[in-house]
C-alpha cells in the first residue's frame, strides 16, 4: 500500500506544485539520510536544527524561485503548480521530525506498556485500536524504509492541512486499516460534514464579522460592537478549520487511515486554556506533547515549556510579529491558570460550603480565562500588536467598562452552564 499511495500522492503533488516537487523531495531525502546517520545517536537533536532551518528559510526566500539557481533555470518558475509548496511544507516538517524521533525511540527500550494499556482502554479492550496504542507501540526496523517514509510525508488525504498523524500511527495502518470506525460511522461522519458546510454558508451570508475585521472599520465602532465582532471571528475561525480538517480526515478514513480528530469539542464549551488547546487543532497538540513537551521535561518544567512551545507554534505558523504577540500573550495568561490549578489540587475541600465556594471561584476563573483568550486572539488575528494601546484605551474608559463587565458576566454564566453539561455527561456515563 505504501507504493500505491506514494504513486498517487506524487501525481497529486505534481498537480499542486509542478516543478517545485524537486524542492520537497530534495529536503525530504536529506532529512532521511540525516535520520539514518544520527537518528539513534546522541546527535538526534540535529534533526530539530535541520528542520527549523528549512522552516524559516522556506518563508524568508518565498519557496526559492528557480531564478536563484541561475538564468537558465528561470523558465521553471512558470511551472510552479497551483499551490505554494512552502505553505504545505510546514506540515511536512512536523512529519519529518515525527519520523526521526519515532526511529530514534524505536532503538531504545519502549516505555509504553501495551498490555496494561489494552486492559485500561475501552476501545482497545473491545477489539478496536485507539490512536494512543498505534502511536506508542514500537515498529520493526524495516518499517522505517524510504518508501514508507516518503508515503507518510506526502500522503495525499492529509498532505495539505492534516490532521497531523505520527509516523508510528500511520505506518501501523498502511496494511491493516483502522477498526475504530465502521462503514456506517464513516458515512455518518461525511453527512455531518455536509451539514456543517451548510452552517458555514449561512454564517458567511448573513453575518459580516470578517468584513469588519479585515477592512479595519472596527476602529470606528463601539466597545460592544468590537466584542461581538471578536467573538464572531473566533467562532468563524473555529468552524472554518473544523470544516477543513474534517474534510481531509474523512478522506483519510475512507482509505482506512484514522488520524486524530482536530476539533473534538466546540469552541464555546471550553472554560480554561488547557482544555481549549487540547481541543483546538488537537492533533497538533498531541504532536507537541509527544515531540516537545515530554522531551523538554513535561510537568516538571511546565512554566518554561509553555513559552518554548508557543514560540515554536507561532514561528511554525508564519514569521509575523502579531503571531509572536499572540503566543506570548497566551503564555502570560497561562501562568495564573497553572498557579490556581496547583493551589486547587493541593487544597482538598470536604465541606459543602467549601465545594460551593470552589465552584464559584472556578466559574470566575473560567470567565477571566475566556476573556483573556479573546484578547489574545483579537491581537493575533484582528487588531495586531499595534492595536493593543487602542484596545485598552477604548475598553478602560467610561463607555467600555460596562461592556467589559457585561462580557465578564456573560462568560461567568456560560462557564456555569459548561459545568452542568459536564456533570450531565458524567451521570449518563455512570449509568
Amino acid at each position: 500500500m505504501s507504493i500505491v499511495w506514494l504513486l498517487l500522492s506524487m501525481a497529486y503533488l505534481s498537480y499542486l506544485h509542478g516543478a517545485c516537487i524537486v524542492y520537497i523531495l530534495s529536503i525530504a531525502s536529506a532529512n532521511y539520510l540525516l535520520v539514518k546517520v544520527c537518528g539513534r545517536t546522541k546527535y538526534a537533536f540535529l534533526l530539530w536544527i535541520f528542520n527549523l532551518t528549512f522552516l524559516i528559510c522556506n518563508r524568508v526566500y518565498g519557496g526559492y524561485p528557480f531564478s536563484l539557481l541561475g538564468p537558465k533555470w528561470a523558465y521553471l518558475d512558470n511551472y510552479r503548480g497551483t499551490f505554494r509548496w512552502h505553505i504545505c511544507f510546514n506540515f511536512v516538517v512536523l512529519r519529518m521530525i515525527s519520523f526521526g524521533y519515532d526511529y530514534h525511540w524505536a532503538g531504545h527500550d519502549n516505555r509504553f506498556d501495551q498490555e496494561k494499556h489494552v486492559q485500561r482502554c475501552n476501545n482497545c479492550s473491545s477489539g478496536k485500536t485507539c490512536y494512543q496504542l498505534l502511536q506508542g507501540r514500537s515498529l520493526k526496523s524495516d518499517t522505517f524504509s524510504l518508501t514508507i517514509y516518503l508515503c507518510y510525508l506526502i500522503y495525499a488525504p492529509l498532505y495539505i492541512a492534516g490532521p497531523i498523524i505520527s509516523f508510528n500511527a500511520f505506518a501501523s495502518q498502511l496494511d491493516t486499516p483502522q477498526k475504530t470506525y465502521s462503514v456506517q460511522d464513516v458515512v455518518w461522519y461525511g453527512l455531518r460534514w455536509i451539514f456543517s458546510l451548510m452552517l458555514m454558508e449561512t454564517m458567511t451570508h448573513f453575518f459580516y464579522y470578517n468584513a469588519f475585521a479585515i477592512s479595519g472599520t472596527w476602529k470606528y465602532l463601539s466597545p460592544l460592537d468590537i466584542f461581538v465582532i471578536g467573538y464572531g471571528v473566533l467562532n468563524f475561525m473555529w468552524l472554518k478549520f473544523f470544516l477543513l480538517w474534517r474534510y481531509f480526515r474523512f478522506w483519510s478514513l475512507v482509505n482506512g487511515i484514522e488520524a486524530p480528530e482536530n476539533m473534538p469539542r466546540c469552541l464555546n464549551n471550553c472554560y480554561n486554556l488547557e482544555s481549549f488547546w487540547k481541543n483546538w487543532h488537537a492533533s497538533f497538540n498531541k504532536w507537541l506533547v509527544r515531540y516537545m513537551y515530554i522531551p523538554l521535561g513535561g510537568t516538571q518544567r511546565k512554566l518554561l515549556n509553555v513559552w518554548v512551545i508557543f514560540t515554536f507554534v507561532a514561528i511554525w505558523h508564519d514569521l509575523e510579529w502579531k503571531l509572536l504577540s499572540w503566543a506570548w500573550l497566551t503564555c502570560i495568561f497561562f501562568v495564573p491558570e497553572m498557579i490556581v490549578k496547583s493551589a486547587a489540587n493541593a487544597l482538598k475541600v470536604e465541606s459543602s460550603f467549601g465545594k460551593f465556594l470552589c465552584r464559584e471561584l472556578s466559574a470566575v476563573a473560567g470567565a477571566i480565562t475566556i476573556t483573556c483568550l479573546m484578547v489574545a486572539n483579537l491581537v493575533g488575528f484582528v487588531i495586531g500588536p499595534s492595536g493593543i494601546n487602542w484596545f485598552l484605551s477604548r475598553f478602560l474608559q467610561k463607555e467600555g467598562l460596562p461592556t467589559l463587565g457585561g462580557m465578564f458576566i456573560t462568560f461567568y454564566v456560560g462557564t456555569k452552564l459548561m459545568f452542568h453539561i459536564s456533570e450531565a455527561k458524567k451521570n449518563v456515563r455512570g449509568r
